[in-house]
């Protein structure tokens, strides 16, 4: 089991574990792998980023950046990325559900504090097929109203008496569930493992080679009436934030300069485009007198990049052309089919202009290495019998990236959006074919940045397990100790000759460049001890109580750089700045009989953070409680199938060093509820049913001031047996085109006033086909 120490019933289990079958996920009809997330009681997994770039958090322990910071992100019990909010590199962007995987397993809370480094909240564990059943499957899925084409395949089985293998993967393309104008999904995945049995274990080697490209949504204009309390969120005139993109035919090259300041042309069409060899080994052996060892180990090479228009601001042609070029200047079509024609007052039915910071990131090397060694035996302990886990984790992981941003003017317009030139009174070019600055010049010249830093983290680990007829009591500690060492570097202004042609142009004035003599060091070390202490008392054959207490530390990694915690000397300011510290506590009860099971838990959550976010350039320095109940469910009767569950959250900011106003208020994105349910049915050959995700109401920022409304997600979803063997089925993601915000950058509207607004949306409606052979 994942996250825990041996395996156990759930029953018997004093954490909070969901396990999703590989069927269970193919009914969800997930367009991203943090869309299956969101299907886990006690996960908030904000999807709105794309194939990656998800805001992902575990029940009380807030999202005030990106990423997922208190969660790790695992495959086959080790993490993708030891750090799961890596900017621009969140472990989601080098995550893909396939075939190839067999389940899906979380632990919220509890022992991940003392099991895995940096995930306190939890861990959620993709496990792959081994082949040690032979069979397999082909598929192919085709959207109907969307462009993807996606084949998804795996076939396992025995090669001997004593060996068995798996491999598998996908591969699609297609333009994505929103217009972009072009191809912006196509790549694919393959997986392979090989295991050799002994008489007393087996040896599993295994390998990853991932290489996909994927459109990442960012914030991007958004109408907003009402009042703060009560508004009504919806798509522009000409632009619809769930369907359409940015994103355009005629918006694809981006001309700069790379990470060493030399000329480089980015391509958009990259997207989120992670690329990962990976290789590992996983041992398991009888040593005699009832030990068993166990060593987990993977290597990476992770490298890609990252490139996504971020919506800064947006105004009337006009205003920003004047805030540009000065008083009287003119926004003319910079390329499209009204080229050098000027922008009309009332384009594209909204008579907007998006200034444009194109997110561009080079992700030289997040190559990282882990090993999990485990020794493990039973003892007979007076009346009972006690399991001890002795254990030592030993990781690296490298963030060597480029921030290379440049700035853009844009038609807000959903169809191939076209750039824009601003011309002064005088006649005076601006720009150079839409582009304002070679830097975020809309973000006063902020954020070019170089980076290169190894965090190594040795963890030594014991869990101590009694068990003793209905009763059992656990408990584990970790200690982790990490170091950090490297170089960054910020950017200055300067004036470079971009385009080679002898003349400086305006926006070869705005050329920021990465300040390699001012490069500075790091250099620190950090430790925090964790641990989890628990207990399970079965009642009867179906029920059980029980209880935990845990600590746990997050190591606060790439978003402390640039930031006031790291000194002159690379050293850090405050050991509170390096480690976020979560104390949680949990009690509950389990009921378990014939087709009906029913797991109520209530926590208490503790959570400290330090953390930086790039899109709006604020730190963070607060600290949260939270208190709720989770609640999971299961039912099967015949041919019906249901299950879900239900999270009420009470959540508060108990300290902020930097905005002390916001004490008292509610985390960000933080709704009193979230629930997940899906319910089928079977008739013979025919399957029906339909997942459904929801959330009530939160507020946009930690003011407290505007409201982002709760939504209803319905995924309806059928299936026909053609044969025993194959089968098709049609999937439906958010059939009511649901127009559901996540995020929103603003915090407040006027009232009565139409707002443009910068946020991030559920996609709308999207439906696939998919033929599958089983065999």
């Amino acid at each position: 089991m994942t996250a825990v120490a041996g395996s156990s019933t759930t029953l018997r289990s004093s954490v909070s574990v969901t396990t999703l079958s590989a069927e269970t996920v193919e009914d969800l009809a997930p367009r991203s792998t943090a869309e299956i997330f969101r299907s886990i009681p006690g996960i908030r997994s904000e999807s709105s980023g794309g194939e990656g770039n998800a805001n992902i958090a575990v029940r009380g322990l807030p999202i005030s950046t990106g990423g997922a910071k208190f969660l790790q992100i695992q495959e086959d019990g080790l993490p993708v990325l030891e750090f799961g909010d890596i900017a621009f590199g969140n472990a989601d962007i080098f995550t893909r559900y396939d075939a190839t995987v067999a389940r899906v397993q979380a632990v919220r809370g509890g022992s991940a504090s003392t099991f895995a480094s940096n995930s306190p909240g939890g861990v959620i564990n993709l496990i792959t097929q081994t082949g040690s059943r032979d069979g397999g499957s082909f598929a192919l899925t085709r959207g109907l109203d969307f462009d993807t084409t996606r084949g998804d395949f795996q076939f396992g089985g025995r090669i001997s008496e004593s060996m068995f293998g798996s491999i598998g993967g996908f591969y699609r393309a297609g333009e994505g569930a929103r217009d972009a104008g072009y191809t912006g999904e196509e790549g694919g995945q393959v997986r392979a493992s090989l295991t050799r049995e002994f008489e007393a274990g087996y040896v599993r080697l295994s390998a990853k080679y991932l290489n996909d490209r994927a459109i990442g949504y960012l914030p991007s204009p958004i109408r907003v009436t009402g009042t703060n309390s009560d508004p009504s969120w919806g798509p522009l005139p000409g632009y619809d934030a769930s369907s359409q993109t940015l994103h355009s035919a005629l918006f694809r090259n981006s001309p700069g300069l790379d990470g060493s300041n030399g000329p480089r042309v980015s391509d958009i069409v990259d997207g989120m485009h992670p690329e990962v060899l990976s290789g590992g080994l996983e041992a398991s052996f009888d040593l005699g007198a009832g030990w068993t060892l166990t060593d987990k180990f993977r290597i990476a090479r992770a490298t890609g990049g990252f490139v996504s228009p971020f919506t800064a601001g947006t105004g009337t042609p006009s205003a920003i052309a004047a805030g540009i070029g000065g008083a009287g200047s003119v926004a003319r079509y910079a390329n499209g089919a009204n080229a050098g024609q000027i922008v009309p007052t009332t384009a594209n039915g909204n008579g907007l202009l998006a200034q444009i910071v194109l997110f561009d990131v080079d992700i030289n090397d997040f190559g990282n290495m882990a090993n999990d060694l485990k020794l493990e035996r039973e003892f007979a302990a007076g009346t009972g019998t006690l399991k001890a886990t002795f254990g030592y984790y030993r990781s690296s992981q490298q963030i060597d990236m480029d921030w290379l941003w440049n700035s853009y003017l844009l038609e807000v317009k959903g169809d191939n959006a076209a750039l824009v030139d601003v011309f002064s009174s005088a006649g005076v070019k601006q720009t150079q074919n839409g582009l304002v600055g070679y830097g975020a010049t809309f973000f006063g010249n902020c954020c070019r940045r170089s980076y290169d830093v190894g965090y190594d983290i040795d963890a030594p680990y014991v869990a101590l397990s009694w068990e003793a007829g209905p009763l059992i009591i656990d408990g584990s500690l970790r200690y982790d100790s990490g170091t950090a060492s490297g170089t960054f570097a910020d950017g200055i202004v300067a004036t470079r000759d971009i385009s080679g042609d002898g003349v400086i142009q305006i926006p070869e004035t705005k050329v920021t460049v990465i300040d390699f003599a001012n490069t500075k060091p790091v250099d620190y070390d950090w430790n925090y001890a964790s641990y989890s202490i628990g207990a399970n008392y079965q009642v009867s054959d179906d029920m059980a109580v029980f209880g935990r207490a845990s600590r746990g530390g997050r190591a606060n990694a790439d978003r402390l750089l640039f930031g006031p915690a790291i000194l002159a000397n690379g050293n850090i300011r405050s050991s509170d700045a390096a480690v976020d510290m979560v104390d949680q506590y949990e009690a509950g009860v389990r009921y378990r009989s014939g087709p009906v099971q029913l797991f109520a838990t209530a926590f208490l959550a503790r959570t400290e953070e330090t953390n930086f976010e790039a899109t709006s350039q604020t730190f963070t320095d607060a600290e949260y409680e939270a208190k709720g109940i989770e609640v999971e469910a299961f039912y099967r009767n015949g041919g019906f199938d249901f299950s879900g569950g239900v999270t009420w959250t009470n959540a508060e900011i108990t300290a902020d060093r930097l905005n002390p106003a916001n004490v008292g208020n509610t985390p960000r994105r933080q709704a009193d509820w979230v629930y997940q349910a899906t319910g089928s049915y079977s008739w013979g050959a025919l399957r029906v049913g339909a997942n459904v995700v929801g959330t009530t109401d939160s507020y946009a920022q930690f003011d407290n001031q505007l409201v982002l409304p709760g939504y209803v997600i319905v995924n309806p979803f059928a299936s026909y047996d053609l044969t025993e063997d194959l089968s098709l089925s049609l999937n439906v993601n958010n059939v009511f085109d649901e127009f559901a915000v996540t995020e929103s950058e603003e915090g407040s509207i006027t009232a009565g006033a139409a707002n443009v607004l910068r946020a991030r949306t559920l996609n709308g409606r999207t439906a696939s086909v998919t033929l599958r052979y089983t065999f």
